[in-house]
């Protein structure tokens, strides 16, 4: 057993740094009504070495992307990001109003109750990839406590 594990270490070392590690906390998509063909997923994430957030997937909707609500000269703007950036050890938060997941030609609507699966891709500093698969619950339209996300 010891000769498994010294062995396991050393091919852990010659293999290069490890991706970099990310907790997902809270993640939630938001509700839909009938005909509403978009939403968005929202959650903490943390990592333990510097990575981004710089894609995601889901089998509910035709397309998924990152964006961010910015204000325009008093407007706030909806726009698409190419990443999210994750510095280490710190909470970032993806939420109504700032970061988040847009998941668009949704294939049925979401009702609170339902669980969305999400696949996130995270890059690390030296580039290379990793997939997370998260199952985020569906809450209310306007869980209490939450910003609103106008479309």
């Amino acid at each position: 057993m010891k000769k498994t594990l010294v062995v396991s270490l050393f091919s852990a070392v010659l293999a290069g740094p490890v991706l970099a590690q990310v907790q997902v906390e809270d993640p939630w998509v938001r509700a839909t009504v009938a005909q509403q063909k978009v939403t968005g997923a929202f959650m903490r994430l943390t990592a333990a070495q510097d990575a981004r957030l710089v894609s995601a997937d889901s089998p509910v909707a035709g397309k998924v992307e990152i964006h961010e609500m910015v204000m325009d000269n008093d407007v706030m703007k909806m726009r698409r990001v190419p990443a999210v950036e994750l510095p280490a050890g710190q909470a970032v938060e993806l939420e109504p109003g700032g970061h988040h997941v847009m998941l668009f030609d949704l294939k049925q609507p979401v009702r609170v109750g339902d669980t969305v699966p999400l696949t996130l891709v995270v890059e690390s500093g030296e580039g290379k990839r990793e997939s997370i698969e998260v199952a985020a619950p569906v809450r209310p339209l306007n869980p209490a406590g939450r910003g609103t996300h106008g479309h």
